[in-house]
Parts: C-alpha cells; structure tokens; sequence
C-alpha cells in the first residue's frame, strides 16, 4: 500500500504555503531537501483524484531535481526550492490552458478532401460532439480556432502543379502528378510538395468551419497557409518556417503552459501542430477522439512522436481533471522542468503565475 504524503496547497492568503510545503517533506529537518524527500513531493504532485500515484522513473527524478539543486551539493534548500516552488510546483497544480481546434472545416469533413475518402477512411464529423462537449463542460483559459485559408493558387493544390518548374530530381513529372503524389518544385533550394485536391480556398465555403462546430464567442481564429509559394501544415509556422502565425505570440501574451490540441486531419496539420507546440516549449495534450487522420499508420506514428517529446495523449474524458489540476501528469512535469532549463523555451520565458483566487 502506498504510504500517505502530505497534499500540496499553494491557495495561501498569508503566503506561508511555500514553506509549510518546505517544511512538511524536509522529514530529517536539516533545512534542505534530499533526493529522497523531493521524491516524495513528486508523490504528492503527480496523482489524480481518484487516488492514483503516478510513477516516475529514478532516472527522471534525478533529471528533475538537479534542474532545482542550482548549486549541485546534492541538496534543495530553501532559496533554491523557491525556484521550484514559483515555477515548477505551482504550473503543474495551476496550469493555464490554451484549447486549440485545428482546422474543423468543411473541405476536410464533406468537401473535396473529405478524409473518409483517404486509406484510413475515418469520418471527420465524429470529432464534433466531442470537441462541442469539452467548450461546454470545461473551462479553458483560450480557445484557438485554425483555419486553412489557400489563396488559388497555393502550391499545394494538384490542379495548379504545373503553374511552377519542375526539380529534375522530382520523382513525378507534373504531367504524370496525381493527387497524393510527392513532388520536387525547383528552387534554390528544391522543395518538396505532397499534392492535395483544391481545398480551403480562401472566401470559399469548404473553408469555413463546420456549421455544427461550436464557436465560442472569445474564441480565437489563426489562419494559416496564406503563402501560395508555401504549404503550412502546422498552426505555428509554415512548412519551411519562413513567417509564423500569430499563434505563439498569443499564447505567450496569456502565459499559456499547456496546450490541448485536437482537429483534422490526426497525422497532418494536428501532428504537425503539437509537435512544434513541444519544440516551441508548450506542455502538450494531443486529445484523440477529438481527431481523425488519413492515415493509420501516421497516426499511430504522430502519437508516438508526442510521446517521445514528453507529450501526452489522452481521451476527452480526461481533460477537465487534468484543466483544473486534479489530474496531474509526470510526463508533463519533467517536461517543464527540462524546458526551464532552456532560456529560448516559452515556459522558461513565462513570467506570469496563475493568481491564487
């Protein structure tokens, strides 16, 4: 049977939660936390409701407590655990919530690339009730809303393939092209092109999102793929990462920590997203019944690679514990501690801390 450790509290009108903490785990009281003492306060931190303790290898814990024992001597003391306590323990119990929607629009669920029509043959309009339930039943400090918005003469689009040269190492010839061909277009540099049937075009009722999508009303809408010389697949940057959406530069402004991140299609646009949402330094919730995918095998690899990076993947009925900080995910804490090491990361760089209330 697990043996019981104390709850963290950090909603302290007097401001003594950080030492009462301090003090509650310093068990041998010699003024300084040990590896063994710190981890029991992971204990006490990563654990749901229901009374489940989640596990956390030794090797993270010993990641994560040299990211707070500045000075190396094997030990937390109290200045160094105020480090931890503002910016680690407090994030993981008061995190702030971005809900990011990507691209529930009519070409992808009815339109001329509706994905049931791609090899996994999955159906677009199953991510609606989901997705409705969680803007009704959960409080998210955002909700972003993507847009694929082409001009008509995007790159992407088979039908305008031979509106530019050709690579002579392309292995289709724009006559040849058919939809779903990779393509090489001539540079400086040569740049790959998957080609998809005309899509989102910009004004166009395949671009609007699905008039069954609930839009809430401080909802936020990024449109992406403006360029028509550029494909962009994530909502954070296009594919060659020449210009950015507007989308980190919001989510810094709202001292964003986590991102949930769900839409169409699983393993293009939403893959791509949390992806660069775990490389820009964001905690990412990839949230799969909200997501279908063109295909099977790359979206079981799409959920691999979030894994890999310290994401998670999980079911719509987990994410209002895990919103309001009854559910709390190890994976999601290492990640916080590695990316506060990174001066470039935006969880380093965020200087807001949730107010108690």
């Amino acid at each position: 049977m697990d043996s019981p450790t104390p709850p963290i509290v950090i909603d302290d009108p007097n401001g003594s939660a950080m030492d009462a903490c301090f003090t509650a785990f310093d068990k041998d009281g010699d003024d300084r936390l040990n590896l063994g003492e710190f981890t029991l306060i992971c204990r006490a931190l990563f654990r749901n409701d229901k009374g489940h303790i989640y596990d956390v290898p030794a090797e993270r814990l010993q990641q994560i407590f040299e990211v707070f024992d500045t000075d190396a001597d094997g030990y937390i003391d109290r200045e160094e655990f105020k480090f931890c306590w503002n910016r680690w323990i407090k994030t993981i119990v008061r995190p702030v919530n971005a809900f990011l929607i990507v691209d529930v629009q009519n070409d992808f669920i009815s339109g001329s690339l509706d994905i049931s029509n791609c090899s996994a043959q999955q159906k677009g309009h199953e991510i609606l009730e989901p997705i409705n339930n969680l803007l009704e039943i959960v409080e998210f400090d955002a909700i972003f809303y993507s847009l694929d918005w082409h001009p008509s003469d995007h790159v992407s689009f088979i039908d305008n393939v031979k509106m530019r040269p050709m690579d002579e190492s392309s292995p289709v010839d724009a006559d040849s092209a058919q939809v779903f061909d990779t393509v090489i277009f001539a540079g400086p540099p040569p740049m790959k092109q998957r080609l998809w049937p005309r899509h989102c075009v910009q004004d166009s009722w395949g671009a609007e999102l699905h008039k069954d999508l609930k839009v809430v009303d401080n909802g936020i809408k990024i449109y992406k793929g403006t360029n028509p010389e550029v494909d962009s697949y994530s909502v954070f940057w296009d594919n060659k990462k020449l210009s950015d959406t507007t989308l980190n530069a919001q989510l810094k402004m709202k001292g964003t920590t986590d991102i949930y991140v769900c839409g169409l299609a699983y393993d293009v646009c939403v893959g791509a997203t949390a992806v660069d949402a775990l490389s820009v330094g964001y905690r990412t919730i990839l949230i799969d019944d909200c997501c279908r995918g063109t295909d099977f095998h790359d979206i079981e690899h799409t959920k691999e690679k979030v894994i890999s990076n310290h994401g998670v993947v999980v079911h719509s009925n987990e994410v209002r514990g895990m919103i309001e900080g009854r559910d709390r995910r190890p994976e999601l804490g290492y990640k916080l501690a590695m990316e506060l090491k990174n001066p470039d990361s935006a969880l380093s760089q965020r200087n807001g801390i949730r107010p108690i209330d």
